[in-house]
């Protein structure tokens, strides 16, 4: 072989090696050349430029972990890649507010039942005056018919005990009643009048007669002077007065009607001109504080009407102070 082949051979080989140096460099490892061309090879890889020391920390995997003395000054600090925690993760989010939910209103106690009122009439309402009057409430003879006065008598206890007046007789009443008072006897619920009878006038002392007296108020059927009923009575205004003398009974009418003024006047016993002794609705439920228009007034329909299927026509009728 010739000296310039020998030339051409040897630069050939050189370029190989350089090219395996380059490469190894580039993968980031050495290459060990064998046999002549080690010399070379390793003279390119000492030229390589060694890494930058900042670039091996980061790349070694214990530079800069928690609790290493390699690296006194990182201690505590989070390590790199790892974000730090915030302010709001650090803190317990605080749980919401359930919402209090609106006080479910008290339903309304219902109204107690109301046993009797104005306009009832029958022996409760009787009994409930009987009562009444035992403790001062109502100041006259039980009726039997609930208006005005037996009104102003309920209202009145209710006052007393603190409870609604409303005048009407409830439950809550009716109870609070009956536990003040006793169960009245038959003279209270049917009294023979609320006045003592008075002296009867000598002129009804014979015969059948109806014995009015203005002073007591009072009726008194009387036969052959015996006393066989009593009633109490309320006479005309002073406008309207109610004739006082003797009189006999000329006309019976079991359900009269006034003509003058179209008010009923049942057991009408007619004895001077358009005057009679009849039952008045009014005196039941006012009693005194009204007047008749010159009739005598009785307020105790049962009386009146066990009076008027006794007397007769032609009977005497005595009125007088």
């Amino acid at each position: 072989m010739d000296e310039n082949q020998r030339n051409n051979r040897a630069v050939r080989r050189a370029v190989a090696l350089t090219a395996v140096a380059v490469v190894a460099v580039t993968a980031g490892c050495t290459a060990r050349a064998s046999g002549a061309g080690a010399g070379a090879a390793a003279s390119v890889t000492k030229s390589a430029a060694p890494a930058p020391a900042h670039e091996a920390a980061i790349a070694s995997p214990s530079a800069g972990a928690p609790g290493k003395s390699g690296n006194s000054g990182n201690s505590g600090k989070a390590s790199p890649g790892t974000a730090a925690p915030t302010e709001t993760q650090s803190q317990t989010p605080e749980p919401k507010a359930t919402p209090t939910p609106a006080p479910t209103p008290t339903p309304k106690a219902p109204a107690p039942k109301v046993l009797m009122a104005s306009g009832a009439e029958g022996s409760q309402v009787r009994e409930l005056q009987a009562r009444l009057r035992q403790i001062g409430h109502f100041n006259r003879t039980p009726t039997g018919h609930y208006a005005s006065v037996t009104a102003a008598a309920v209202s009145s206890f209710q006052n007393k005990r603190g409870l609604p007046r409303t005048g009407a007789t409830d439950t809550v009443t009716w109870d609070k009643l009956l536990g003040m008072t006793r169960k009245p006897t038959r003279a209270e619920l049917h009294p023979t009048t609320a006045n003592p009878v008075t002296k009867p006038d000598p002129r009804c002392m014979r015969g059948r007669v109806l014995c009015i007296s203005k002073t007591s108020r009072t009726l008194s059927w009387m036969v052959e002077g015996r006393v066989v009923s009593a009633m109490d009575v309320r006479f005309g205004s002073q406008y309207t007065p109610t004739r006082e003398g003797t009189f006999n009974v000329y006309w019976k009418s079991r359900h009269h009607v006034s003509t003058l003024y179209d008010s009923p006047m049942p057991y009408a016993l007619f004895f001077s001109g358009g005057q009679a002794v009849h039952y008045s609705s009014d005196f039941a439920a006012r009693g005194y504080s009204g007047a008749s228009h010159g009739c005598v007034n009785v307020r105790d329909e049962g009386k009146i009407a066990s009076l008027f299927s006794q007397v007769r026509n032609g009977d005497k009728v005595v009125i007088y102070w």
